[in-house]
């Protein structure tokens, strides 16, 4: 059984929080598939952000962000093509219903390729396998949203993931998208954050990919930005 780490200002550029929420409230639904740790939210907006702030998270999910920002007393918004709760705004991340400059920073936990099935909607990005241009197509319109909607020299942060299928070719999903996000803005930092979760505990997991030659995906990337020099 894993410890809850303390909530404290993360010093260094490796992330480990085995819990998906701190303290004893839960910030968003730990249930729900490919949800953020709130850690990660926590250490970000207490570097970039300010009371009162307006954060906005275009891929809500469970409202992790929404719990984060109600906690440390910033504004929020929070959007989704398929809302989990009713305090998230139906919409699609590649065309936000919020005004330009508006945000103060925005965080994004898009989808990593076709490994989670998140809603019906045709539309999702989670329906595009990241082997395909469409799906970096269609995050490069999220990004561009990105920096429409955040103020000038205020930051943003993208958390992802690397996509491998067996028989599958690898997929750097991560890099493709740094150098997207490198195209409009500044590089702040890159931050690698270890992954914990129920299949990195199944033990035929890791003897499989011994036998295969393959290796499971053990952290995420979290890339931080600037708009602006």
């Amino acid at each position: 059984m894993y410890k809850k780490p303390e909530l404290q200002l993360a010093t260094t550029t490796l992330w480990d929080y085995p819990s998906q929420h701190y303290g004893r409230e839960m910030q968003g639904d730990q249930e729900y598939a490919g949800a953020t740790p709130s850690y990660i939210i926590w250490n970000l907006l207490q570097r970039y952000t300010r009371k009162n702030d307006l954060v906005v998270d275009p891929m809500c999910g469970s409202g992790t962000t929404l719990d984060v920002c109600r906690d440390l007393e910033r504004r929020a918004l929070g959007y989704d093509i398929a809302p989990y709760r009713p305090d998230i705004v139906r919409a699609d991340a590649r065309k936000l219903p919020l005004e330009t400059g508006a945000a103060d920073f925005v965080f994004v936990d898009p989808p990593y390729s076709t490994h989670i099935d998140y809603s019906d909607d045709p539309a999702c990005i989670g329906k595009l396998d990241a082997g395909g241009p469409e799906y970096y197509e269609a995050m490069a319109q999220v990004i561009a949203e990105m920096g429409r909607i955040l103020k000038h020299r205020r930051h943003l942060a993208l958390y992802v993931c690397d996509s491998f299928k067996k028989k599958k070719p690898f997929c750097p999903i991560g890099m493709r998208l740094f150098a997207m996000l490198e195209e409009r803005f500044t590089p702040i930092d890159i931050v690698c954050v270890v992954r914990h979760n129920r299949t990195m505990k199944r033990r035929h997991w890791h003897t499989e990919a011994v036998s295969g030659n393959y290796f499971l995906r053990g952290f995420n990337y979290l890339f931080i930005m600037k708009k602006g020099a």
